[in-house]
């Protein structure tokens, strides 16, 4: 293979000391230095030393076409040449934001009334927890603020979000969460059942908790519910047969909004376009990002059902102006790739795709169910987990400050697969949508290389 060594690296080992890492053990980081990925072909991303990796996880679950799709910088490049930059404030509007917006409320998985654009999920996500204050306060319920989170959920990382998202590593140090978020259970029977629990009665005990958790608030105090349709960061965790229904019926019940948010499961990870499909769910704000443009270039939405539209609506008339919005919002480039984006979707059949190949990735990941390390394989369409176990048939779990799960993600790289750890010795898989099955065939080879290697390991100390 060529060099592929990045002309900016003298040494092949690039310099940290003036980069923050997100989400990095930062102290292991000086001292072993990051991974510097310079080109990417396909499904695969090179090193600056020229070795190729599987991106297993598309990124961060995102790059649903790979990473060199030529439509996409195309489209950007014409979008360059002919309007580079506008706003959408006072009334004016860059040429391709109309047409993005009606092609999202086609995509609409349920009817919605109108797309409000930002940069990231978390943005759109605080903007969904801004706009159930809003709404509130606009229908004479000023009591009505609260919104119930789940344990293990994540919505992002502004000071919202974060407090949003059910995960201790988000909250210790930043003073989170803020106030008038509610926490409830997670809808993972494997980590969160009782000895001899069924699924059905896992569902109703959450459900009994959900409903005692508004009565106990007060139902004119709780304003919201948010949920992924899958958990991704937290585990990817796949609800139990029942369990959306049985919430829906209880936020129903109590007038309380429904925000689903489909930054991961939007536009076809699942399958079918939105999670909201697969799961037969009826929000009144969905929020998506990430393979909207095939994360080519940052950009999200979000949703809202006409009755919040209106309301919002009457409300900006009173007060003069609707008050939210950022620099980027619905940036021209931005918008020019999505809508490239979900053409390609639609002319190369894209989830059509997913539905062809994720069997092979399911049922080979499947095969792994009953290693001496794995307690658990999961997942539906192209996302999945693997929960390592210390005692599978004990569910028990290794300790945390052993790093097996961060171990077997080293050995996978090793082996030229790049996948994610996620808190509790989860390994994630999220590949682009457009992976093959003799791709996935690949992917397999080397997860069961870096699970043995994993083996091997543990069995030195334990």
């Amino acid at each position: 293979m060529n060099d592929q060594r990045d002309p900016m690296s003298q040494t092949g080992q690039s310099d940290v000391r003036h980069h923050l890492h997100p989400y990095t053990q930062l102290r292991q980081l000086e001292q072993e230095g990051p991974l510097v990925i310079v080109r990417g072909e396909g499904v695969r991303v090179f090193d600056e030393n020229g070795k190729a990796y599987i991106e297993g996880m598309a990124g961060l679950w995102c790059a649903s076409l790979g990473f060199s799709e030529g439509r996409l910088t195309q489209a950007a490049a014409r979008q360059m040449a002919t309007l580079p930059y506008y706003h959408s404030f006072s009334g004016k509007v860059p040429g391709p934001v109309p047409a993005l917006a009606e092609a999202l409320i086609r995509w609409a998985p349920v009817p919605m009334g109108r797309v409000l654009f930002a940069n990231s999920g978390s943005e759109s996500n605080d903007t969904a927890f801004k706009l159930v204050r809003y709404y509130n306060n606009a229908r004479g319920r000023p009591l009505k603020k609260k919104i119930i989170a789940r344990n293990k959920g994540y919505h992002g990382v502004t000071l919202a979000t974060a407090s949003l998202s059910g995960l201790p590593t988000m909250h210790q140090h930043f003073d989170l969460p803020l106030p008038d978020v509610i926490r409830v259970g997670c809808p993972h029977l494997y980590q969160f059942g009782l000895p001899g629990e069924t699924e059905a009665q896992f569902v109703d005990r959450l459900a009994q908790e959900l409903e005692a958790t508004i009565l106990k608030e007060g139902p004119e105090t709780v304003a919201a519910f948010i949920a992924e349709p899958v958990q991704g960061a937290g585990g990817v965790i796949v609800p139990p047969p029942g369990y959306f229904a049985a919430v829906q019926a209880i936020l129903k019940k109590y007038d309380i909004l429904f925000l689903v948010d489909e930054v991961i499961t939007g536009f076809g990870r699942l399958g079918q376009a939105f999670g909201t499909q697969v799961f037969d769910l009826k929000p009144d704000m969905i929020t998506v990002a990430k393979m909207l443009t095939s994360a080519y270039v940052p950009m999200s939405a979000l949703y809202l059902s006409d009755e919040i539209y209106q309301t919002i609506a009457d409300a900006s008339a009173a007060i003069g102006v609707f008050g939210h919005g950022y620099t980027y919002s619905g940036h021209p480039l931005a918008c020019a790739i999505a809508l490239e984006t979900l053409r390609i979707y639609e002319t190369d059949d894209v989830i059509g795709h997913v539905q062809q190949v994720a069997p092979r990735l399911q049922q080979g990941l499947r095969q792994f169910a009953g290693h001496p390390l794995v307690g658990e394989v999961r997942g539906l369409g192209l996302i999945a987990a693997i929960e390592l176990a210390a005692d599978p048939a004990q569910r028990q779990p290794f300790d945390p400050k052993r790093g097996v799960g961060a171990y077997f993600v080293t050995r996978a790289q090793a082996h030229g697969l790049i996948l994610r750890v996620l808190a509790g010795d989860v390994i994630a898989f999220s590949p682009p949508l457009i992976i093959t099955e003799t791709e996935i065939d690949a992917l397999l080879a080397c997860t069961a290389l870096a699970l043995a290697d994993t083996l091997a390991w543990v069995d030195t100390w334990r």
